[in-house]
């Protein structure tokens, strides 16, 4: 069983069957998967990007600069963070959300040491505001965020079941695979499912990655108790 895991969500998934914003029973539906691993003794980091919202680089240009466009990016995961703490609590999971943009009012800066805290007190952390620079993804965030504290693996919830070696929604003859080496996954184009900066650190540092279908019921709990579900990246 993984002691600390890595969570990173996408904001799109938090919409539900939105166009945009945040669907609480999905929240709600997403704490309630977290909560069985806690409960079963792992720790839970998770960031959630800001794609329901804002997404940095689709906004850039007629004025905006992309360094403001990543910051608005950022600031649109935080307020998924903030969501998802009050969801989370009000679902009975104890949570704390900690943010690299600083932004006291609503949520605490984020340290190593606090962060560390707050896990070993059996707390879900969801760390906000991606990495706090611009030209960054969340995917970037996840991976970095996952070595400095120590996770034994990254696990990149999608729409999907896994990794394909080509695009299922438009190519119905798409293989899954069940496992790809860093350098497969860096070097085919048609697999996209991860910003490949993140890949490339992850392969660098020798980070696990898991890809696999965050609507699975209790995929979650198999990928902790050592189930091959998804994709395995490494």
């Amino acid at each position: 069983m993984y002691k600390r895991i890595l969570l990173k969500v996408s904001g799109e998934q938090l919409a539900g069957e939105h166009d945009s914003g945040i669907d609480p029973n999905v929240v709600a539906w997403i704490a309630g998967e977290v909560k069985k691993v806690v409960e079963a003794g792992t720790q839970v980091v998770l960031i959630v990007g800001g794609g329901n919202m804002v997404r940095g680089a689709q906004v850039a240009g007629n004025g905006i600069k992309r360094v403001t466009a990543d910051q608005m990016g950022m600031l649109s995961g935080l307020i998924n963070a903030m969501a998802m703490t009050d969801i989370f609590e009000a679902n009975g999971v104890p949570t704390r959300c900690l943010s690299n943009i600083y932004a006291e009012q609503v949520a605490e800066n984020f340290s190593f040491r606090l962060a560390e805290k707050h896990l070993e007190a059996g707390r879900v952390l969801i760390v906000a505001g991606g990495i706090g620079r611009p030209y960054s993804t969340h995917d970037s965030a996840a991976v970095l965020v996952g070595l400095e504290l120590g996770c034994e693996v990254v696990l990149k919830a999608t729409k999907v079941d896994g990794v394909y070696d080509s695009d299922p929604s438009t190519n119905e003859n798409a293989r899954k695979l069940d496992q790809v080496s860093y350098q497969q996954a860096l070097e085919n184009p048609n697999i996209k499912v991860m910003d490949k900066s993140a890949m490339g650190l992850a392969s660098e540092q020798g980070m696990k990655l898991v890809v696999y279908n965050l609507e699975e019921p209790d995929g979650l709990m198999k990928i902790v108790n050592g189930e091959h579900v998804g994709t395995i990246i490494g």
